[in-house]
């Protein structure tokens, strides 16, 4: 009689531990979901690291417009600095608002490439300063424009049109072009934005080619 109590008891005590294993084990499941989900967004880490990029390179652009908006020599520079300005924080803002619906760590602070870019800038002045400033609004552009290109729709980049002028104080615009499909709604959101932002962009190109062009000349006169 005894041996049967004991029996039942172990048989119970078997059940309740594997239920508490299968509740915990639910649980962790549920827990480590949610928590990914809360970190990123239900972005892939590609996306992210695109979406961090493109906000550092924003950044940079704009940090870069404001130097130049106090030390350009020149009225070609400082109309350039001040249209820096005001599109690359209005792209930061749009860059900001998708951070804000899909969590991401983007750096508060510009990354050590562009502190040193900064730096090199803000030992130089007068038509040096401009120079410089040019070349690099060249450089910086073409990869930001290289970069977002990447998630563009390649047949639009080739029949987009810009409306171009020598002079660098010309207001340049190029046409929408259509983000890269993807089946993923979540890197089709990073695709849009960055088709979204290209526009601009390559505008931007464009204007400090022919900004670099200028500064040339008048350096040589």
């Amino acid at each position: 009689m005894k041996r049967s109590v004991f029996v039942v008891a172990a048989l119970a005590l078997a059940v309740t531990v594997g239920c508490n294993k299968g509740t915990t084990a639910k649980n962790e499941t549920n827990s480590a979901t949610v928590g990914t989900a809360g970190r990123d967004g239900g972005l892939s880490s590609s996306d992210r690291d695109f979406v961090r990029d493109v906000a550092q390179m924003n950044a940079a652009e704009l940090d870069l417009g404001r130097l130049a908006s106090e030390r350009a020599s020149t009225p070609e520079v400082k109309q350039f600095a001040q249209m820096m300005v005001t599109d690359h924080t209005a792209a930061g803002d749009k860059v900001n608002a998708f951070v804000a619906q899909h969590p991401i760590d983007v750096p508060a602070q510009l990354d050590d490439d562009h502190k040193d870019l900064h730096d090199k800038l803000a030992g130089k002045q007068g038509l040096d300063f401009d120079k410089e400033f040019a070349d690099k609004m060249v450089d910086e552009h073409q990869k930001m424009a290289d970069k977002l290109e990447s998630r563009i729709d390649k047949d639009t980049i080739t029949t987009a049109k810009v409306e171009k002028n020598n002079a660098p104080d010309t207001e340049v615009k190029a046409t929408a072009v259509m983000p890269e499909k993807s089946d993923d709604p979540n890197t089709q959101a990073v695709n849009q934005m960055a088709a979204d932002l290209y526009p601009g962009v390559y505008a931007h190109l464009q204007a400090a080619k022919a900004l670099r062009d200028g500064v040339k000349k008048r350096s040589t006169n």
